[in-house]
This record gives structure tokens, sequence and C-alpha cells, in this order.
């Protein structure tokens, strides 16, 4: 079985996933109220300049304002000595309006991150204003066809409808592409770049001047390649929306295009619905046994590799070797169905052999090939860690879908009735010493009440003995296992 594309629409929310030999590997979700805004092209306004950080904060018409370092701003041709020795301060000036690109969503506490080197993507080609640059993706390896791509599209850029201060990269999808075929997406470009141009004119800082396309629009335009068998759309207005688009477009595909009726929903047909769940757990379990947890934070993700079960049949290397070796298939799918980015530390099971080493580090590096996002495998750290990046430039799955729970306030534990227990024995020392009164009412959770009446009832008696007052408890439903109150009376 080959590859498919599921496009699951409501008016509220819009699901995509990827399906490769029966197993969904990336799953999106874009949410009407909250659509995501990477590519979104604004005429902004410089607010503050930072020289220490190099950067600047920039208004584009956001609830916080987005960042841009100077590396985004300074032309791309200069070398490296021009560019470390260019300030924020010689090319940015608060007030100044400012044309800019998201290229990170606002994630967290984090404002979006911008650059003002604008890159427009269509089927074939990105096109880049204000560069000459003319480019192959690296992923294209025939030498010839990266020559052939490259000569045909220098030609069309020297016909006189191309402006000079255009570059373009060719995409992967334009492999094997006719010079007709490109033409029409370079003509593409450059007409909406001229409305670009005169929505610019029209506006006044900050303002949004374009905006890319909703989630099922950039599956089409993005995900779709000659190696997609079908993509299946279930409802027939989205569907009937993505046949003018891809007419238009990438008429190349519009023979995948399916659409679905069935009663049955469409992601329950490939348990999308069940690798969704299991992708918010921290918990991956192997077939062998072992067993994977992933640990997403500010600052990175951390993934761990346990045998569990697994004993293996002949000795403890050859069981650690072949935990690993599944482990770095499933962490390849877990990355990219969870949408994992930024810095990624993977803790495998030491191993002795170097052989064993390499093999496992091929493996990861083998599936991590077929990720759409850009990844980079720094190798085995001294600690025997290994270091990877993937590129972020949207929430992860569990970002999208999930918010900090407001009992721990995003720790992923709570503290113990014990603990709490405790606290509220100290708590009520303090206002011993502080206030004079009969009795203590104390609010507090269920499982909190039941450890002070029980497990903690010989402490209770003490303390009452100690202060020489009453201590009374009363449950709150609506309160936190971690919340409570001391109540005078």
């Amino acid at each position: 079985m080959g590859e498919e594309i599921l496009i699951n629409f409501t008016p509220m929310e819009t699901r995509v996933a990827v399906i490769e030999n029966g197993m969904p590997q990336e799953i999106y979700v874009e949410r009407a109220k909250r659509r995501g805004i990477v590519g979104n092209i604004y005429l902004g306004k410089v607010v503050r300049v930072l020289p220490g950080m190099q950067a600047a904060f920039v208004d584009i018409g956001l609830e916080r304002a987005a960042f841009i370092h100077v590396d985004e701003v300074i032309d791309q041709g200069l070398t490296t000595e021009q560019r470390n020795a260019t300030s924020i301060a010689q090319v940015l000036r608060e007030g100044q309006s400012l044309l800019v690109q998201v290229t990170k969503d606002p994630i967290g506490t984090k404002g979006a991150r911008l650059t003002t080197h604008i890159s427009i993507p269509s089927r074939y080609l990105v096109l880049m204003p204000g560069s000459s640059h003319v480019g192959v993706s690296q992923r294209i390896e025939d030498p010839q066809e990266r020559d052939r791509l490259r000569g045909q599209m220098l030609e069309l850029m020297q016909d006189e409808s191309s402006p000079s201060e255009w570059g373009v990269i060719l995409r992967t999808v334009a492999e094997g592409v006719s010079e007709i075929e490109l033409a029409a997406d370079l003509q593409f470009l450059r007409r909406l770049w001229d409305s670009i141009g005169q929505q610019i004119k029209q506006v006044k800082a900050p303002a949004i001047v374009y905006e890319d396309l909703p989630l099922n629009m950039r599956a089409l335009r993005d995900m779709a390649h000659t190696g997609v068998e079908r993509i299946r759309i279930d409802s027939r207005e989205t569907f009937q929306r993505a046949k003018e688009f891809v007419r238009a477009l990438v008429p190349e595909i519009e023979s995948t295009l399916e659409y679905y009726p069935g009663e049955r929903p469409i992601f329950d047909m490939f348990n999308v619905e069940e690798e969704m769940q299991k992708a918010l757990g921290r918990k991956v379990e192997l077939k062998s046994g072992g067993y994977l947890i992933f640990d997403q934070t500010e600052a990175m993700t951390t993934v761990d590799v346990n045998t569990g079960a697994f004993v293996g049949h002949r000795n403890l290397e050859e069981t650690i070797f072949k935990t690993n070796l599944e482990a770095a298939t499933a962490i390849g799918r877990q990355l990219r169905l969870r949408n994992l980015g930024g810095i990624i530390i993977i803790d495998f099971i030491d191993m002795e052999d170097p052989d064993h080493q390499r093999q496992v580090l091929r493996t990861l590096e083998r599936v991590l090939e077929k990720d759409h996002a850009k990844c980079k495998v720094t190798g085995v750290s001294e600690l025997g860690l290994v270091e990877m990046t993937r590129k972020r430039t949207r929430e992860s799955l569990e970002q999208v879908l999930c918010e900090p729970c407001n009992h721990c306030n995003g720790r992923g534990s709570l503290k113990t009735p014990e603990t709490v227990c405790y606290e509220i024995f100290r708590e009520i020392l303090r206002q011993h010493r502080a206030y004079d009164t009969e009795t203590y009412l104390v609010l507090a959770a269920q499982s909190v009440v039941d450890h002070l009446l029980e497990d903690a009832s010989d402490y209770v008696a003490e303390l009452e003995d100690f202060i020489g007052k009453t201590v009374r408890f009363q449950i709150e439903p609506l309160y936190t296992p971690e919340q409570f109150d001391v109540v005078l009376r």
C-alpha cells in the first residue's frame, strides 16, 4: 500500500493525515478561530530596536509583537564578516514600516518570528523577491536533472517579463516537469507578487498584505506528489474547491482526488483518531516490549529509550541493539506524528559495540529522510546522547490540541495529599502565632481531607494539643488537590 492523504473538513476545524503503508505518519490540525500565520506577509511597524540582542520587535497587528533578528534583515549576499559587522540599529529604526513574512507561529509566551527575506511558494517554485539566486532542492539528487531545471529556469528568468530582482528555488516536485509547466508557475507567481505590491500601496502599517492558503489547500500544494495514490476528502464543498484549485495549479494530481461520502468517519479508516490520542501521551510502546518516553518542554524535547519487558534470546547486548533499532524507527515516525521541533535529545540504551551505534544512528537518519521538515542529526555526544534538530515552524500536535493542566500548571505532577497536609499544619502554626482564635477551619480537596482524618489523624491530635485549639475540616469539591484555605473561626 502506498501513500494517501486524508482531509477531514468541518467549518470549525480542518484535519489532514498523511498515511504511509496503512499507518498515519503526519497529522495536522487547523482551527478556524486560530489559524496558523506562517507564510503570511505583513507590512509591520518597528516598535523597539534591541542593539544588545541584535534584534527588534515589530508590530504586525497581533496581540504580541513579533521578533526579528538582524540576520533576517540584512542582505543575504553579504560576506560573513560584513554580516557580523552590521548592527541592527544600522538597518532598522523605531517607527519604520517594514515588509516582513512570518517564519514561525507564536508558540507559548514567544511572539511570531519574522524575516524580510520574502518567499512565496507555488507548486514547483518558491519565489524570492529581491534575490537573484536560482537554486534546486537538495532532494533532487540526479545531477543531469538539476542542471536541466536550473538551465531552463535561467532562460525563463532572462525573459523581459520577469523582473531581474527575482530569485527562485525549484522544489522537489519540480523533478521531471516540462519547461511549459515551469513557465506557467512562474507567471502565476508574477501575478501574485504584483497583486501583493498593489495591496502594500493601499494599507497602513500594521496590516496583512498576503495570507497563505488554508490547511486543506496547503496539503494539495505542498504534500501531494507523484507517489501519492489517493487524496480523500470528506466534504463535498471542500472537494469541489479542491478540484478547481488542482486544475488551476496542479492538474497532474487531479486523478488522485476522491470525495469520501462514507458513513464511517474518514479518520477512523486508518485508526488516525486512535493514533492522535496516543501521540498526546508520554509513553510509546514498542512491539518488542520496550518503550519510549517523550517529554516536551519549551527548551527542548527529550526521548528516553527503555527495554521494558524485552529480554532477548541471546545476550544483553543483542537485546539492547534490537530495542534501539526499533526505537530509532519509532522515534522518526513520532517526531512527524507529534510535529515536534527544535532541539531533540535522544537517550538510547548504552551500546558497547561501535558498529551497533553506527547502525542505530544510520537507521534514525534513514527514517528522517522521509520527513518534510528539515532535520539534522549532530551525532552522539560525550554523554552518549544523540543530539538532533528538527525545524519548527508551527505548534506541535500537543500545543494545538491541549493546554496546561490547571491543577499542576503544566508541571506534569501534583503534590501528594501528605505534602499538602504538612503545608496545612505549617499554615495553622503561622496563624496561631499571629492571631488569637478559638477554632481553625481547613477547606481542602477530598483527597487531602481524607488523608487528614485517616492517615494523619494522630498528627492532627498532636497539633490541637500543642496549640490548644480545635481544628475542623471541610471538603471543597471545586478545590484542586493542592489548594487549601485555613479560616479563623
